[in-house]
This record gives C-alpha cells, structure tokens and sequence, in this order.
C-alpha cells in the first residue's frame, strides 16, 4: 500500500471472521469468498487519503546578502541601488569609482547627466557615458530593474573598441593622404608636358621627368610599407620559430641599407654572435628602416654607429645611433605611430614614408622583444631593439679520447661574446 493510505486492520479483521462462519454454516464457498472480497475491498476504499493539494510556491524576497555572494566576483563592475541609494558594488565596480560609493546617492557617485538619466526609469535601459573614470574613456551603462525597490547597474568599457574604430579611421584617412601627395604631383606634371605641344625644352622635361620618377618611386615605397605593415599586424601572434644568428643578418642588412653610395659613413661593431628565434626576412627589416632612418635624418657626412651585442645575458642587443639634430623629448613618444613624422616637409623631401618605426615596432612584438628610442638634442639619437636569446642546443657526448684532446685545446672559431647590461 501507498504511504498516504491507513489499512483498517480491525475491518479486514472482522470480513475474515465472517468469512469463517459463512463456511461453518455452510454456505457455498464462492459465495463466502464473494462477500470476503466485496468487504475488504470496500474498507479499503474506504480507508484511502484523497491526495493532497499542491503547495502555492511563495517567490521568495531577494535579500542584498544573496545579491553580495552572486556579483561579488564578476569581472564586470556591477551595483545595486536601492531607491537610487548605491547599497551594493562588486570588486571591479569599488575599484572602478572608489570604495566610498557605498551609502552615496547614485546621482552623485555617477555625475554624468547621461548616467542619471538611467535612475529615473522604471524600465530596462542604457546609456553611453563619456569621461566617467578619466577623460576619454567609454562607458555603456546597463540599467536593470529587479524589483519594486532595487537595480542592478552594469558598466561596460567600450575605450578600446572606440580607439581601435578611432585608429582605423585615422590610418585610412592618413594613408589616402599620403597617397594622394605624389600621385597629385606625377598627375600634374604628366599633364604640363602633355599640353606643351612640343613647346617644353629639354632641360625643362628632363626635370618634370625627375619629379615623375622620385614620386612615383615615393608611391612605391608607401605601398611597399603599407603591404608590409598589414603582414606584420597578420602575424604579430604568430611566434617566430627559426634560429638565426643575428651577426651574418646585421651585417647584411646595414650594408644593403647604406648602398654604395653611403656605405662609407657606416660603422659596425658585432661584439656578440647571438643566436635568435626570429623570422628571417622581418629582422633585416628592423636593421635595415633603423639604418635608412639614421642615415638619412642624421648629420649629412657623419657617421652611423650600428652595434650588435648582449644585454642582461639573456637577450640580444642592436643598436643604431646618428650624429643628427636629435628629437625634442615631446615627439619621442608618438615615433613609432603610422604616418608619423617630426618634420614632415624633410622626410618627404628625402623619400620617407612615415611607416618605418611602426613597422619596426611591430615586428619586435612579435619576436617578444623592446623597443627604446633616446635622444639628445645637438647630438643625435639611438634606437635600441633587444630580443630574446635562443635556448643553446644540449652539448652532444663526446667520445672520451676526443673530450681529453678537447680539455687541452679551445676551438678558434667559438665565438667570445661579452655580456653588457
């Protein structure tokens, strides 16, 4: 029997004593087994609970202690206000706007016309909030009702999309700029020598046509560097997984940088033979926009300094340093922006493209090294790039006769490094 039914034990009883005595008299033993089971069978009816009603599902009252242990370690900032009161915030939300916004009116902990605007909904909304934490920062504030007396704020930082939106935008904006200055020079000078009708003399043409070919080749070189900046930025998660030795690629890449024509005024000194994990063709990059930029802002006979060696032990180190004019301290900070330039007029004068330190910029990120630029004003400026060393290989065992010939006399051609912090 089911747990929510009584067996009348005494009933039954007494159907099975009736049961009996019909037998002793008698009677037929269908008939006394009929009313047996009529009997018990109607007790039994009898005795069974109708089941019981449902229970009503009381909603129960969200208390701020629950609400505490639910937002409390959410990575985004959250508060709860209680009739506009701020009466709880999560980690990230007292470290966003401060511990002391606990027990404030929301309106004067948030500020911002826009934010307190939300406070007044009895609805669902958002808003989006300029300079809430610091000047130019994003916010997109979430309000949501909880119930008759309490809301959740949600903040959302929207900067970094704004920048990245901001950035896209300058650089397409920047680089039709830059493609437009030669491309309005070589149009321009293409149609004066088409409307001479023979009439311009030959030194006259000679000269547009030199115009022609240095834009032109200006307008390669941008789109060269715009080719190899989008690369970069493709790969920049993209670990670097060859070995190189750093010495044989500096020297190449200087030498191609300079030309014959300056090859002169270039001075290396290779004091390390570090070995890398780099990416082969991007590394002679570096070496060769940091010695093209230096050789052509710095003093017009003076020489380039490019040094290889090591830093901490643990990283190789190249420098490029110029004899130039140097850089204000103010600009040294924005060297490395696209399109960037401290004298505009100059560096396209000489063929620069404004890309350069970004796209060096970016490849040392992606060989996980540093970046530092430095100078003085009068005496020039040196641009440092450090990359990680490569794990040596594990020495190979040494039969014992040859390790003995070994002990006695050192290789020749094993290279001295000397380690300089």
């Amino acid at each position: 029997m089911g747990s929510g039914q009584n067996i009348p034990i005494a009933g039954i009883s007494l159907a099975a004593v009736t049961f009996v005595a019909l037998l002793m008299l008698g009677t037929d033993v269908v008939i006394a087994l009929a009313v047996l089971t009529v009997w018990v069978g109607s007790l039994l009816v009898a005795a069974g609970r109708p089941p019981e009603p449902p229970k009503a599902k009381v909603k129960q009252r969200l208390t701020l202690e629950s609400i505490r242990d639910l937002i409390e370690n959410s990575s985004i900032p959250l508060v709860i206000t209680e009739r506009n009161t701020i009466a709880l915030a999560n980690r990230a939300a007292r470290r966003m706007l401060g511990p002391h916004i606990i027990g404030q009116d929301a309106r004067v902990a948030l500020r911002q016309p826009e934010a307190i605007s939300l406070l007044g909904e009895n609805r669902q909304s958002e808003a989006i909030v300029r300079g809430l934490v610091r000047r130019g920062d994003i916010w997109q504030i979430s309000r949501q009702r909880i119930d008759d007396r309490l809301a959740m704020l949600e903040f959302i930082n929207q900067t970094a999309e704004a920048d990245i939106s901001r950035a896209h935008t300058d650089f397409v904006a920047n680089a039709s700029h830059e493609l437009r200055t030669p491309l309005a020079a070589i149009i321009g000078y293409v149609e004066t020598l088409q409307e001479g009708d023979g009439d311009i003399d030959t030194p006259t043409a000679r000269k547009f046509l030199g115009i022609i070919e240095r834009e032109a080749q200006r307008l390669q070189a941008l789109v060269s560097d715009l080719m190899s900046l989008s690369r970069v930025e493709a790969e920049k998660h993209d670990l670097p997984t060859t070995r190189i030795d750093l010495a044989p690629l500096v020297e190449r890449a200087a030498r191609d940088a300079a030309g014959p024509q300056r090859i002169e005024r270039l001075k290396l000194d290779l004091a390390a033979e570090p070995l890398v994990l780099g990416d082969l063709q991007q590394l002679e990059q570096v070496v060769r926009n940091l010695v093209d930029n230096a050789l052509k802002y710095g003093a017009a006979n003076a020489p380039v300094h490019v040094t290889l060696d090591l830093a901490q032990g643990d990283l190789a180190r190249i420098a490029v340093q110029d004899e130039g004019e140097g850089i204000a301290p103010e600009q040294i900070p924005h060297l490395t922006r696209r399109f960037y330039r401290t004298d505009p007029g100059r560096s396209r004068a000489s063929g620069g493209t404004g890309l350069g330190l970004a796209i060096v910029k970016h490849i040392v990120e992606r060989h996980r090294g540093r970046l530092d630029i430095t100078s003085e004003l009068g005496k020039g400026t040196r641009v440092v790039v450090r990359i990680p060393l490569a794990e040596r290989d594990p020495p190979e065992a040494v039969p014992l006769a040859e390790s003995d010939n070994a002990a006695g006399d050192s290789d020749p051609r094993a290279p001295q490094t000397q380690q300089v912090s």
